[in-house]
């Protein structure tokens, strides 16, 4: 007898081997036709399996189906198989390379003599809609490795053929056949085409074979997949609304930022978009002033000798600018920490200096690959908020809890509500005593306790230096943005000699805390940018308001009010031009601005103010002091408040 013991507990005994698909029509006929594939096994040793697969012994199982995370992974693996069938059906002299899953869908690489088209994306999947429908079976086989290389050379699919042949040679290999179509493939899969209705191709890119640019480039199409109709729509529907929101179009359309081939991976802000720019520093300027943090200013450029004692030029080296003057060898630094060690090393520290908090708006440059660059989120110039804390062992824990309350007040400021928090702890080649990771786990897991967030552990995730926590947006969309961390370092200190006077009158290292709330500034004003859609909340507008005259009679009174307001402290623009106030009204409301102030005979002679808050709403005529204490209860962010 063979017993099954399923997720709830219970047990269910067969008396020989039996498959998963057998195991799922036991309990029931619906079960029988959800099932995609099974979890065999418990904990670290579980592992997914296709329907079809033979149990043979007692074990744990678990029937997984499209409601399930796994499940839409099996499903989306293969959908990816599915394309590639249907590219050969459709273009038999196309060979296939590899097809992975991939957020929210998959791609296939292919090997052809032309570029596809539009109009060929939407044959092919046309063509896997017929294949679909046809639900033909998905079956497994599994070959030698010599066998399974000649069978693809044997059909002309060279690529096939030589990932194989990567593969150690006393290993056998997983094919998987559906209709005339054989691919080579780890599983599971579903158990026959037709589970796979939902999917959508979306797009055709170049992409190198293996990833390198000194191969051949081949064609890599992506499609997303789904386990029901109304998850795709969902998801389709997300797209449109992230084009309306995409940062680089409404920065062309608002005018605050172009990027360009002069100079790849680097942002050209125009006035308005500095402006923007300026809001975001200041108000992190006041966070830095008002928290404790003495900012600092560090060289753009260093020498090789202290990138070689950080680690970074043998581990970071393809990732930097590198430059030579007089036989020396220089980097643009990637990132501020060692420049603030610099900075700390001068003088003698005592423990009664600590902890002591350094800030910086630190340009950083790291020659990221061109295609991983986007827009103003992946460039190779940025700008960190970036800070760093030196500490006693002891202080960690104080520092933690402050920092993450600190970080919650920015991020609400922002109009960001939503943060997932995770803590990544110590990986097995790490430094420095088990003692002081437990010290320094707990105080980031404390931090988060103490002020009631909900978190996840991340095992191993540390870095080989210390644990961290990783501070991650969402957004409108439900897209998620890791922007905000916190790790604690034992050891760039101690290799760059820093060091403090501890009260026993001893010489010891500090603790260094690596800490950015926003992370990259251009990346962190992309994220805004898509969060409001690029409808900005008043203290962060370019312009906070546009003063317009119906008629040249009250030019005058519009330039007074304007001057006004100027005073104040707000970003003003005037608008007397000889248009049609509607017209007016209709272009500055396109740019997005908070308040149009629309003054005639009727508000000249009140001393008032007609106003239009974004958004078309009209808000009636108020005094100009009250529209100015209005707006004065929106701009506190900007003010420190």
């Amino acid at each position: 007898m063979i017993s099954i013991q399923l997720p709830d507990g219970s047990l269910r005994e067969f008396p020989g081997p039996v498959t998963v698909a057998d195991v799922a029509a036991s309990i029931g006929t619906g079960l029988a036709k959800a099932a995609l594939a099974g979890r065999v096994g418990a904990g670290e040793g579980a592992r997914l399996v296709d329907t079809s697969h033979l149990i043979e012994a007692d074990t744990k199982l678990a029937i997984i189906t499209a409601k399930d995370a796994d499940g839409l992974d099996v499903i989306r693996h293969s959908t990816a198989h599915l394309l590639a069938y249907a590219v050969k059906e459709l273009f038999p002299d196309a060979q296939v390379t590899i097809g992975p899953t991939i957020e929210h869908g998959f791609y296939y690489d292919f090997a052809y003599k032309r570029p596809f088209t539009p109009e060929d994306l939407a044959a092919i999947e046309k063509k896997m809609l017929e294949l679909a429908n046809k639900d033909e079976k998905v079956v497994r086989s599994v070959l030698p490795r010599d066998e399974a290389v000649a069978y693809f050379k044997s059909i002309g699919e060279a690529y096939k053929a030589e990932i194989i042949e990567s593969i150690p040679a006393d290993q056998d290999v997983s094919l998987y056949a559906e209709g005339a179509f054989t691919d080579l493939c780890r599983g599971p899969h579903v158990p026959s085409t037709g589970k796979l209705k939902f999917f959508k191709l979306m797009k055709v890119a170049g992409a190198y074979w293996r990833g390198d640019h000194r191969n051949e480039m081949l064609q890599r199409v992506y499609g997303t997949a789904w386990a029901t109709k109304d998850d795709l729509q969902k998801y389709l529907t997300m797209l449109e609304e992230a084009e309306k929101r995409d940062h680089r179009r409404l920065g062309r359309e608002l005018d605050l930022f172009h990027m360009d081939e002069h100079s790849p991976g680097t942002v050209f802000w125009h006035p308005k978009g500095w402006t923007v720019w300026q809001a975001v520093e200041q108000y992190m300027r006041a966070v830095y002033r008002d928290n404790g943090y003495q900012e600092v200013k560090g060289p753009q450029i260093l020498d090789k000798g202290l990138w070689e004692k950080t680690g970074h030029w043998n581990k970071y080296r393809d990732n930097m600018f590198v430059t030579e003057s007089e036989k020396r060898d220089y980097a643009l630094k990637p990132m501020n920490c060692p420049g603030h060690i610099l900075i700390y090393k001068q003088g003698i520290k005592s423990y009664r200096d600590l902890p002591l908090r350094y800030g910086e708006f630190g340009q950083c440059h790291r020659n990221e690959p061109t295609g991983g660059l986007h827009g103003i989120m992946r460039v190779r110039g940025f700008t960190q908020d970036d800070g760093h804390i030196f500490c006693t062992e002891d202080q960690i824990q104080a520092e933690c809890d402050a920092f993450t309350a600190l970080l919650q007040k920015v991020y609400a400021d922002f109009g960001f509500t939503e943060i997932l928090y995770k803590v990544a702890t110590r990986p097995e080649k790490r430094i420095g005593a088990d003692a002081l990771w437990d010290k320094a786990e707990t105080a980031l897991i404390e931090s988060l306790r103490r002020t009631g967030c909900e978190f996840e552990i991340a095992p191993g995730d540390g870095a080989f230096y210390g644990p961290k926590i990783e501070y991650t947006l969402k957004d409108a969309l439900g897209r998620h943005w890791q922007c905000g961390t916190i790790q604690v370092d034992f050891s760039l200190p101690e290799r760059l000699g820093a060091e403090y006077v501890a009260e026993s009158g001893d010489r010891v290292h500090p603790v260094m805390l690596h800490r950015a709330i926003l992370g990259s500034l251009e990346r962190f004003i992309g994220i805004l940018i898509e969060e409001h859609a690029g409808a900005l909340p008043a203290w962060l507008a370019p312009i906070q308001v546009v003063v317009l005259n119906i008629t040249d009679a009250q030019a005058d009174y519009a330039r007074d009010v304007a001057k006004t307001l100027q005073k104040q402290g707000l970003r003003v623009s005037l608008d007397l031009r000889n248009e049609k106030i509607t017209y007016k009204i209709r272009e500055h409301s396109l740019q997005k601005v908070p308040y149009l102030l629309v003054v005639g005979d009727k508000e000249r002679a009140a001393g008032a103010v007609a106003v239009r808050a974004r958004g078309n709403q009209d808000l009636g005529v108020m005094a100009l002091e009250a529209f100015s204490q209005k707006i004065a209860a929106e701009l506190a962010p900007a003010r420190g408040e």
